[in-house]
């Protein structure tokens, strides 16, 4: 477990810290969602082809995804204070070169760029929540925040995305990061202090650096690529080959040097492991249902932008009531994996209501209460899953711990926006083929097809949350944080090793 930090006072500005570190946890959070609202109209104003046009959220999700454990090594290496800081500032101007983009090329890079700042972010944001919040129960309602905001700041940028597009223009979903930023920038400097002797200053691991990289690389563009040329495509095939084979020799290459980029005790911890796994595969249950709702509320139902956006608020509402009142209440009373199983099962209850979508269904008989159990389900697993992810690492890994719960979500989100996505454009084209020749209304023809899509992926949703849940239940099995009653899971050191876990952690 590595030799436990001392038991310091707890800062006192670490509250002040959170609204800061909340504030650039939103920023990331509703950038993956609010310039999806706004991909049409800049497509249209920039001249980027049909073809071109994934590249928008591509070369974001190649960029994040794939520097995600170099930003969180980077933070344990630099300073996790000076690493976020940085990730802001470059976050901010990559914003700004976004919306002032004139063409495609302009755009992709500003995207790209987005992506690598936002890799050095979001690990760096974490990791301070980690090394701050040292008590049990503060830790629990600074989590709980954290959860909620990571879980229903997609559906704000919804929102947002859709008043900037529909109000003012698609060049504001950009520079509405750069006051963001800015107040986070500044508020940092001046509120956050890093405790001390939590830097890992060992040399960086580069080839650790160039094979996660691109592997991950790889396997994110492997998925992107499947959604738009089929799961045979021989580049597709090739591109999962590719990550297969570069994942496997990280992982040979960090078993054997010295100061490896991802210590394998960060994930070969049985709890650890369970946490990445299971969120990993929520996420993409719910990026997928973010899409299908999306599409199904503008196109089959009609609804604005705006609109669309407000139509999320009862899966927010769920997910800030799941993460401050149920999982952060409870964290400090019972084990995380009666919080989580619990929380994933409830989410898919809520997914399963879902299935039962048709063109005329009711919004408030079937989409708001289904949304309900989603937000309240996701909202109170994701906060014992975040705050479980960093403890019982030691500080120097604290960075990269983190990257690791912000890389299974960007790759699960990856995977979940192809797969489901694939899923259901089979599924409709199979329902028009089979229903085409005593069709009257093609344009009914094609809402029924959608929808039928639509529920077919939602039932496969339904299965992977129904296995996130076993996950949890199955491979977490520590105590209630800091009560001392159980083994830290991989440790090996009994119960007292559990007693220390807070401290390590920090």
């Amino acid at each position: 477990m590595g030799t436990p930090l001392p038991v310091t006072a707890p800062d006192s500005r670490r509250w002040k810290a959170l609204v800061f570190i909340a504030l650039a946890q939103l920023m990331v959070v509703l950038d993956a969602t609010i310039v999806n609202i706004a991909l049409p109209a800049a497509q249209s104003d920039l001249g980027i082809s049909d073809g071109n046009k994934q590249w928008v959220i591509t070369a974001y999700a190649l960029a994040f995804g794939g520097l995600l454990l170099f930003g969180g090594r980077i933070a344990d290496l630099w300073g996790r204070k000076q690493t976020f800081v940085t990730g802001l500032i470059g976050f901010a101007l990559a914003s700004a070169l976004g919306g002032a983009a004139q063409n495609e090329a302009m755009m992709f890079g500003a995207r790209a760029l987005q992506g690598l700042f936002g890799a050095l972010l979001a690990p760096a944001a974490l990791s301070l929540l980690a090394v701050m919040f040292t008590d049990a129960k503060e830790r629990a309602k600074a989590f709980g925040i954290y959860g909620a905001i990571a879980g229903g700041g997609g559906a704000v940028g919804l929102i947002l995305g859709g008043f900037l597009t529909e109000y003012l223009n698609w060049r504001w979903t950009f520079f509405v990061n750069i006051p963001f930023a800015i107040i986070a920038a500044v508020g940092a400097v001046l509120v956050i202090r890093e405790p001390a002797g939590g830097r890992n200053r060992s040399p960086l691991d580069i080839p650790g650096v160039l094979l996660s990289t691109l592997g991950l690389v790889s396997l994110v563009y492997g998925f992107t690529r499947a959604e738009t040329n089929g799961w045979s495509d021989a580049t597709t095939i090739g591109l999962f080959v590719a990550a297969a084979v570069l994942l496997f020799a990280f992982v040979a290459v960090e078993a054997r040097v010295k100061h490896p980029l991802l210590p394998l005790r960060v994930v070969a911890d049985r709890n650890r492991g369970g946490v990445y796994a299971s969120l990993g595969l929520a996420v993409i249950a719910m990026f997928g249902l973010f899409l299908f709702l999306t599409y199904y509320l503008q196109v089959v139902k009609g609804f604005s932008p705006v609109k669309t956006g407000f139509a999320f608020l009862p899966m927010i509402a769920g997910m800030i009531t799941g993460s401050t009142q149920i999982g952060a209440r409870l964290m400090t009373r019972v084990p995380p994996r009666l919080l989580m199983g619990p929380g994933f099962l409830l989410a898919a209850l809520g997914m399963g209501l879902l299935t039962q979508l048709t063109v005329d269904a009711s919004y408030p008989a079937l989409i708001l209460p289904a949304q309900l159990l989603l937000g309240l389900g996701m909202g109170t697993a994701f906060m014992p899953a975040m705050s479980l992810a960093t403890i019982g690492v030691e500080a120097r890994d604290a960075g990269v711990a983190s990257a690791m719960v912000n890389t299974s979500q960007q790759v699960g989100g990856a995977i979940g926006t192809a797969l489901l996505n694939t899923i259901a454009a089979s599924a409709t084209t199979a329902y028009i083929a089979d229903h085409a020749a005593g069709a009257g209304n093609p344009q009914l023809l094609q809402a029924q097809a959608m929808v039928n899509g639509y529920t077919h992926a939602i039932w496969w949703a339904v299965g992977i949350l129904l296995v996130s849940a076993t996950l949890a239940l199955t491979l977490i099995n520590t105590g209630v944080p800091g009560a001392g009653s159980a083994p830290a899971a991989g440790s090996g050191e009994g119960a007292e090793d559990e007693i220390k876990v807070p401290v390590v952690a920090h």
